[in-house]
């Protein structure tokens, strides 16, 4: 059994906000799905599995957005046994240890003088995307318990993103940036309210 708290819509609504105020990001998003309809001979169709694989740059776009607005910001564990982390910070049996990750997402020790940019392409290589630690990255925490939907996650929200934008354009009608609320998921605050057009079938 798998539990969720509506972390896939959090995460797809700050994505949909960010695909709508860059339209650089969003042109190649729809250049990589128009390549895979080509390369498939395929329109109209549900992506499949190994189709939705294929997406690098979505793929990173997705990932970026959760680096800035992680739906779950912060999160705490409590220690089993003793130990001592690499900084030398003592945690005994018992205690509970919280971490950060909407601040993790946004140092400039971890992610550079552009932290605060929007920029998938900070997760590919060559076009592919490349994963970083999930230390580094701890939006689907690390280690033992590392989320057991993660891949489930992306190839919803991928699916969903995909279909989305490859039919419709989405245009936000509200001004200025969203603000949120950080009660167990970081939603944006009022939702994502936007006026959806139907694409030309030829974008």
């Amino acid at each position: 059994m798998v539990a969720g708290r509506e972390t896939t819509s959090t995460a797809m609504t700050w994505f949909f906000w960010f695909v709508t105020t860059r339209p650089d990001v969003e042109e190649k998003i729809l250049q990589e799905i128009r390549s895979l309809r080509n390369s498939t001979e395929t329109s109209n169709e549900m992506f499949g599995y190994d189709e939705l694989r294929e997406m690098h740059y979505l793929h990173a776009a997705i990932t970026e957005a959760m680096r800035l607005y992680p739906p779950v910001a912060i999160d705490t564990q409590s220690c089993k046994e003793d130990d001592t982390l690499p900084d030398g910070t003592v945690v005994k049996k018992g205690w509970l240890v919280s971490y950060h990750t909407y601040a993790m997402g946004r140092m400039e020790d971890i992610w550079g003088r552009d932290c605060s940019q929007y920029k998938p392409e900070r997760w590919l290589e060559n076009g592919v995307f490349k994963p970083e630690s999930p230390f580094k990255y701890p939006v689907f925490h690390a280690g033992p318990r590392m989320c057991l939907g993660k891949e489930m996650a992306y190839v919803q929200m991928k699916s969903i993103a995909a279909c989305l934008l490859e039919r419709y354009k989405l245009e936000v009608v509200m001004e200025g940036k969203p603000k949120y609320g950080a009660r167990g998921t970081l939603k944006m605050t009022g939702g994502l309210p936007v006026k959806i057009s139907r694409r030309e079938q030829n974008m």
